[in-house]
């Protein structure tokens, strides 16, 4: 099972992630705009291919908001970097790798019973603020109906 996922009004857990050998990703190196957390299962499964896939098609709508979009999962860096040039990502990919699963911990996303964070998706803004949280059912895309009202929210606050 997993923790309580954080809700909007949380100050967003900062952290240091690995994207590549010697290069690291840090949540508050991108105060000052809007950050897309979307943590998801593993690389190379549909739903994930799936997902992944439709915010990198969306990147142009993501950066209307100024908004940097962050994956996050506990596969390797490695896995990361094939699957990102599989797929033609142009966002990074973190890997929550060791402490295994350490970021989605912080975050409610991580899922005890399967080893791997759970899908969900957090929209938090400049000042590092969640102002949206959502857990989608393992097996289901949730989309990016959900992450563009929040990024439209934070325009209009």
């Amino acid at each position: 099972m997993a923790n309580e996922l954080l809700q909007p009004g949380t100050p967003a857990p900062d952290f240091e992630l690995p994207v590549g050998p010697g290069e690291t990703v840090k949540l508050s190196d991108y105060r000052g705009q809007p950050v897309v957390l979307v943590f998801y299962p593993a690389d190379w499964s549909s739903v994930c291919s799936d997902q992944v896939s439709l915010y990198n098609n969306m990147l142009d709508m993501f950066a209307e908001h100024d908004a940097q979009l962050l994956g996050i999962s506990v596969d390797n860096f490695f896995s990361h970097q094939a699957f990102a040039e599989d797929r033609g990502l142009e966002f990074p990919l973190l890997a929550d790798f060791e402490p295994k699963g350490e970021v989605s911990r912080k975050y409610g996303a991580y899922n005890t019973d399967y080893g791997q964070s759970q899908r969900a998706l957090f929209v938090i803004d400049s000042d590092g603020v969640i102002r949206w949280s959502y857990l989608s059912p393992m097996g289901e895309n949730p989309g990016a109906d959900g992450i563009l009202n929040a990024l439209d929210d934070l325009d209009e606050s």
